[in-house]
């Protein structure tokens, strides 16, 4: 695909979903979007029986385009979900008694 192709694509991505990343390894490049909190609770129930379902679910539900074989190939797909945490943004504050 064209880099002006894939400008257009990612802008429309972004639009749509707010963030979006890019992972790149061996020439390979997947592009996810941050997940919302529906997709994080799924994954956190299936994620307390097997850690790696936990990485599934965000990356089945947040995967917009990109090499299947980052997903599909354990190799790629083990590195990959070792960085989930990156696009799993979460703030917190602080509480103050008042």
């Amino acid at each position: 695909m064209e880099k002006k192709d894939m400008a257009a694509k990612i802008a429309a991505w972004k639009k749509k979903h707010g963030d979006v990343f890019a992972y790149e390894v061996d020439g390979k490049t997947c592009y996810l979007h941050r997940p919302g909190r529906d997709v994080i609770a799924a994954a956190s129930v299936v994620g307390k029986e097997d850690p790696f379902k936990f990485a599934e679910v965000i990356l089945s539900n947040c995967w917009l385009g990109g090499d299947e074989e980052l997903r599909d190939d354990d190799r790629y797909f083990m590195g990959l979900s070792q960085l989930i945490s990156e696009i799993v943004e979460i703030r917190v504050g602080e509480v103050k008694k008042l």
